[in-house]
């Protein structure tokens, strides 16, 4: 069996994230997402529409992920990898090159992201439709 792991804070769920764990889940046999929790997410000055636990639920719905974990800080990657004896690491292209060190460990691969969608895009629409609230 072949195991895949990707990281995110997967907010505001739109096609791009879909995409992304489509093709993630297409890499192998069984799909882990590490979920950023709101205190990592905080201590990374990020704040999310909606709570890890709601985002959970939504990411354990879709048919692409098989596990859903709560990622805590930056440096638990290398133990998740061995923990649930992960075969490939890979996360959106935009972070080429950032986790490569964990190619020791597995095989690491970067997707595509899609083009003309991301979270930040959502909300700021959001946000102007709020008349900047």
């Amino acid at each position: 069996m072949i195991k895949v792991i990707t990281y995110g804070t997967y907010d505001l769920m739109h096609i791009g994230h879909i995409n992304l764990l489509r093709r993630a889940r297409e890499l192998g046999d069984h799909l882990t997402v590490a979920l950023s929790t709101d205190e990592f997410n905080a201590m990374k000055h990020k704040t999310s529409f909606l709570s890890y636990e709601h985002r959970k639920v939504i990411l354990e719905a879709i048919r692409y992920v098989d596990r859903v974990i709560p990622e805590e800080n930056w440096e638990q990657k290398v133990s998740d990898i061995k923990k649930y004896n992960i075969n490939i690491f890979t996360m959106g292209d935009d972070w080429e090159g950032k986790f490569d060190f964990l190619s020791e460990y597995c095989k690491v691969v970067y997707l595509p992201r899609t083009k003309n969608i991301s979270t930040t895009m959502l909300k700021e629409i959001v946000n102007l439709s709020n008349g900047g609230r």
